[in-house]
């Protein structure tokens, strides 16, 4: 897991003591992890902490190795299945965020949903391996025991408490490893999917009804593609009461619960529930305030900040964090100079000649002022996107503001460009490195290397060149290239 310090932005300026300062005093580092990686221990903690959860993405990855490690039995997948797409059955990665949540619903579908799944497929596909006769023992064994544990209504009861929580936290990856997320929306969206799951948290019923339907759609396509002895269960198993001799004297225990289905929603359903619910609160929403104060900075909200007064608990637990820095970092201080910084941020962001005009005189007007023609001058485009924090801080940096004028919203802008709140551009650059860099091409060079890299990453920019100006610029290099080119 990657994470920043806080205090390392504070190490280029030019006044080291407020480095040192910060340095000497370790309460104020702190330790930033990214969204998204935290939302990975969230769902890494919910699917492995339980013997259920964990022995059904176990299976998953299990019956996916399976068949992908042998040709023979990629051939009987590939026969047994009608539906030639997505037959892909992908392991499930260590550090891949959303592989858990592709491999479920790639074979039981949506929640209450299972004909978008594969689970059908896979089951035939096990039953045809156990059926052949040149298959080796340990393999025939190996398929028994993939199909028993997935016919049983425990695995099917504990695939869809699953798609049900990622039906909910899966959009909220996909934003959280978004480039230009804001922190107080992330923040909200965060809080929203708690409040979700914490009223689902008790609803064991709907998940019961859809594994139901799960049961019976599958039984019945089942029976239709195939005249096999196939049947997946219905119910859960009935436990034994296990009777316990009790001594003359001794004090009654807790009673066990005898009935399968309450026991699995007790022990099962509920504690799931319950941890997931439980890592997203301590994980994430332990700041919320200190969001909202950070939020206050995005330019995007100056408009707002224009038209209303801020509210006076605005940017204190910012300026908590921040006075071990600068004494000057007070809540009066930055709410002063971030409201003026917002009025003005229409004309600071501005280009230099945005309202520039230019007066010529003609020939034979003797230069009288009358006869002068204004002529407005085309501003020069920018390519920063100035609705950013990191153009607000360019700005203040540009026109010397960071000293005499805005000290603290200065270093308050600091504190916001350090907190890594998203690294997955930084993960992507390293899981396309081994894609270009890979055993048939291990001898490239540092500066090759570095410009397909950089093609990779940058694709955006790539496609915006104009292939005829590249290909101009090439032709330039030689006569030889010039003239096979014209």
């Amino acid at each position: 897991m990657l994470y920043c310090f806080i205090c390392m932005a504070f190490g280029k300026r030019t006044d080291s003591s407020l480095f040192i300062s910060g340095m000497s005093d370790w309460r104020h580092i702190h330790h930033v992890w990214c969204y998204a990686h935290v939302l990975n221990l969230v769902l890494a903690n919910t699917t492995q902490i339980f013997i259920e959860s964990g022995s059904l993405f176990a299976l998953l990855n299990g019956i996916a190795v399976f068949i992908k490690e042998s040709y023979k039995r990629m051939n009987v997948w590939e026969e047994s299945g009608r539906n030639k797409r997505r037959r892909r059955l992908a392991p499930i990665g260590e550090t891949r965020w959303w592989a858990k949540h592709e491999a479920l619903k790639k074979v039981f579908g949506s929640f209450g949903k299972p004909e978008d799944g594969l689970y059908v497929d896979v089951l035939l596909t096990l039953s045809a391996i156990q059926k052949k006769a040149t298959v080796k023992p340990c393999i025939l064994v190996m398929a028994r025991g993939y199909a028993e544990s997935l016919l049983k209504y425990e695995t099917i009861l504990t695939a869809q408490i699953f798609l049900r929580i990622f039906k909910h936290t899966s959009p909220l990856s996909k934003y959280l490893q978004t480039a230009g997320l804001d922190i107080l929306s992330a923040h909200r969206i965060v809080a929203s999917t708690q409040d979700t799951l914490k009223s689902l948290g008790r609803d064991f019923e709907s998940v019961k009804r859809a594994a139901d339907t799960f049961v019976n759609w599958t039984n019945t396509e089942i029976q239709e593609r195939d005249d096999t002895d196939i049947e997946v269960e219905a119910t859960l198993p009935k436990k034994r009461r296990r009777l316990k001799k009790v001594l003359p004297g001794e004090m009654a225990q807790d009673e066990t619960l005898d009935d399968a289905e309450k026991s699995y929603e007790v022990n099962v359903h509920n504690r799931i529930m319950d941890t997931a619910i439980e890592a997203i609160h301590r994980r994430f929403l332990t700041h919320g305030n200190l969001y909202a104060d950070l939020a206050c900075l995005d330019p995007r909200n100056f408009p707002q900040l224009c038209s209303s007064a801020l509210p006076q608990s605005a940017l204190q637990d910012l300026s908590k964090c921040l006075r071990g820095f600068d004494s000057r970092a007070t809540k009066e201080n930055m709410q002063a100079e971030l409201k003026s910084f917002a009025l003005q941020w229409n004309r600071l962001k501005a280009s230099p000649l945005a309202e520039y005009k230019a007066r010529t005189v003609e020939d034979g007007s003797g230069g009288e002022e009358d006869n002068a023609e204004e002529v407005e001058i085309t501003p020069i485009s920018c390519c920063s996107c100035k609705e950013c924090p990191l153009c607000c801080y360019q700005i203040l940096r540009r026109f010397n503001m960071l000293t005499d004028a805005y000290p603290a919203l200065g270093l308050a802008y600091k504190y916001l460009l350090t907190l890594s709140l998203t690294q997955v551009a930084c993960e992507c650059t390293f899981s396309i490195l081994k894609f270009i860099k890979n055993r048939l091409r291990s001898t490239l060079s540092s500066d090759k290397l570095e410009a397909f890299m950089l093609m990779s990453t940058e694709k955006d920019i790539l496609i915006s060149l104009d292939s005829d100006s590249v290909i101009e610029r090439l032709a330039e290099k030689s006569e030889l290239l010039k003239k096979l080119v014209h």
